[in-house]
């Protein structure tokens, strides 16, 4: 599945403040997983498999490093959690490094709430606006991220413009 979206990542003190105020929206709650993703060293973008109990898939994205919110362009192969699709990348690619998180993921219609406990790095939400189907346009995307990001009073000193690998590494 190819998809285009706009996001961005907030470092957070306090996330559960961030979350009541987004239950005030009436999300839908898809529930709270751990996910370790594995990235792979690739000559360009990004490659990391991820393993969750709720999300599980290979993800190819590019995306530039920079404050703020920004768009990605991401292949995204969703996989049962069989352990042969590692097995085989672990066989043929070098890790570049590990990133352990805990993550209550939310929806309200084509946006995605991610907030996120890091291992070793800390708490963060990361807000997606997702076009699935090409129909939605980058401008709308901008504008749903904008009205999130003031929505919950965040200070453009909170975003974060490296991927939770490129902090770890």
């Amino acid at each position: 599945m190819n998809l285009k979206n706009f996001e961005f990542k907030a470092a957070v003190k306090d996330p559960g403040n961030l979350e009541k105020k987004l239950l005030e929206l009436n999300p839908i709650y898809i529930g709270e997983d751990h996910q370790t993703d594995t990235y792979f060293k690739v000559p360009e973008g990004r490659l990391k498999l991820r393993e969750g109990n709720i999300e599980n898939s290979l993800i190819f994205y590019n995306r530039d490093n920079i404050a703020g919110a920004r768009s990605s362009e991401i292949i995204l192969y969703k996989y049962s959690g069989d352990r042969s699709l590692k097995d085989i990348l672990l066989k043929t690619m070098e890790v570049l490094v590990i990133v352990d998180k805990t993550r209550k993921i939310y929806f309200i219609g084509n946006v995605k709430f991610h907030f996120d406990s890091v291992k070793n790095l800390g708490s963060f939400i990361e807000v997606e606006a997702i076009d699935e189907e090409g129909n939605t346009g980058i401008e709308k995307l901008k504008e749903q991220c904008a009205w999130y990001f003031n929505f919950f009073g965040l200070e453009p000193s909170d975003y974060v413009s490296r991927s939770y690998s490129d902090l770890l590494i």
